[in-house]
This record gives C-alpha cells, sequence and structure tokens, in this order.
C-alpha cells in the first residue's frame, strides 16, 4: 500500500484526495495533506509531519509550495510527483530535488499528451525542433507586468491576441498557473531555453489548447490536445487531477498500456 500524502487542498488536490479517501485507486491511500491554512481533511502541520507519514506526496499547491517544501521531501528519501511543473525553471531548485536524497522526482504530464513518444523519439536521435502554442480565454492570461494596452484588448475580449512569445523558461515564469505544460514539454525534449512557446488570448476558445509541433530524427509529429478548464481554477485544466491519479493508478495496477 503506497501512503499518499499531499500538498494543497485546491482544484487539483481536492479531487486526488477525494479519489484516494473513496478507495478507487487499488494499493493506494491518502496519508494527510499540508496546506497554508491547515483547513483541509486530514490536515497535517508541517512537511516533517507529511513526509513522515508518506512513501509519496504529490505537489498540486504551486511555484512557491514546490520551493518552500519539495526540497524537504525528497531528502527525507520520500518521493515526489510534481505539477507545478515550471518552478523546475529555477535550476538551484532543480538541482537540488534531484540531489537532496533518496526520493524519486517525478514530474506530472498534467495536461500534456504525447511525453511516451516524445521520450521514445529522444532515444532515436536528436530533436531538430519542437514548439508549443497554448490558446485559452483572454480572462484567464491578463497578468500585471503586461503592457496597458495588452492588458485593455485582453479585458475587452473581443480579438484574438498573441501575448507571449519565447523560450519555455521565461513562458513558464510568466504564467506559472497556465503555462506549465511548457516546461514539462521542454524537459521532456530540448530544454527549456531551446523549446518555442506562443501564447494566445482566444475570446472564441472555449478549451485550453496545446499545439506541439515536432521535428525529430526519428520522424515528425503534431499534437493538438484541448482540454476542458477547471470549474475551480479556469488557469488550470481539468484533466490534470486525473493525470496524477493515472500515475498513482500505474505504480500498482497489474497491467499499464503505454508504459
Amino acid at each position: 500500500m503506497t501512503r499518499v500524502g499531499l500538498i494543497g487542498y485546491g482544484a487539483i488536490g481536492a479531487i486526488v484526495h477525494a479519489v484516494l479517501r473513496a478507495g478507487e485507486v487499488p494499493g493506494t491511500e491518502a496519508a494527510g495533506i499540508l496546506t497554508r491554512s491547515g483547513d483541509s481533511p486530514q490536515a497535517l502541520d508541517s512537511v516533517e509531519a507529511l513526509a513522515e507519514a508518506s512513501d509519496l506526496v504529490v505537489e498540486a499547491a504551486g511555484h512557491d509550495a514546490l520551493r518552500a517544501h519539495g526540497p524537504a521531501v525528497v531528502a527525507s528519501g520520500v518521493d515526489l510527483l510534481v505539477v507545478s511543473v515550471g518552478a523546475l525553471t529555477d535550476d538551484a531548485l532543480h538541482d537540488r530535488l534531484r540531489g537532496a536524497g533518496q526520493g524519486r522526482l517525478l514530474l506530472s504530464a498534467g495536461a500534456l499528451g504525447g511525453l511516451d513518444l516524445l521520450g521514445a523519439a529522444r532515444l532515436a536521435g536528436p530533436f531538430e525542433r519542437v514548439a508549443l502554442r497554448t490558446t485559452k480565454p483572454p480572462a484567464v492570461l491578463a497578468r500585471p507586468w503586461m503592457d496597458e494596452r495588452v492588458r485593455a484588448r485582453l479585458e475587452r475580449g473581443d480579438e484574438r491576441v498573441v501575448v507571449f512569445g519565447g523560450p519555455a523558461r521565461e513562458a513558464a515564469r510568466a504564467f506559472p498557473e497556465s503555462v506549465n505544460v511548457a516546461a514539462t514539454l521542454a524537459l521532456a525534449t530540448v530544454g527549456l531555453d531551446a523549446l518555442e512557446v506562443e501564447v494566445v488570448a482566444d475570446p472564441d476558445a472555449d478549451l485550453v489548447e496545446h499545439l506541439v509541433t515536432v521535428e525529430a530524427a526519428a520522424g515528425a509529429y503534431e499534437f493538438r490536445i484541448r482540454n476542458r478548464p477547471s470549474p475551480e481554477n479556469p488557469r488550470t485544466s481539468a484533466v490534470t487531477a486525473y493525470s496524477v491519479l493515472r500515475a498513482l493508478q500505474a505504480r500498482h495496477a497489474p497491467e499499464v498500456v503505454g508504459a
């Protein structure tokens, strides 16, 4: 039985915890939850208590929470499944998490697909080009750092606006709640500074779209992923919590498709 702890009890953590408590993931049980407020079922008051109670901890609380608690989890020998992959644009944090102890660092696929194929392609030969275009509704992409004219266009919400173009490292930092997939894709392929990212606000976007384009020695690939946003937090996709649950399920499943 794998005891699963959670950092965060929001749109992702609440679903993961409810499914675990219902016994719907064989071989796992909910071990405890760490939040800033302490207001959650199975609440624990420190990361040390969470690590002691868990065999694996799921981080589902954002970049700051990963920085604050992630190193202590892996240093204790407990595996850490990271949802806020964009925080790993901080190379120092990434190195600490990989080298802090015996716990393994596991990166959730989140709202992204095709990583199994791209992992195989990476072994077959180099990537020539990898690009990501993420499209979301204007309201979820407005940020204080944006030019006033850009923010005004997003607030009007009546036109398609390219709000970012650049490497994955900058994209994940600029949109910490919305573009974690950029960091995930980059770490799976060409790296944070080589992956080309475009973020688009589209008033007609009822779903969150990620378009992945890859040219590699093994072939050419294009994935168009269209996810429903989470009702609780429209900056993340509803499927993200279930991506975490799939990863937990695979630890004890007698058969794994796509391994």
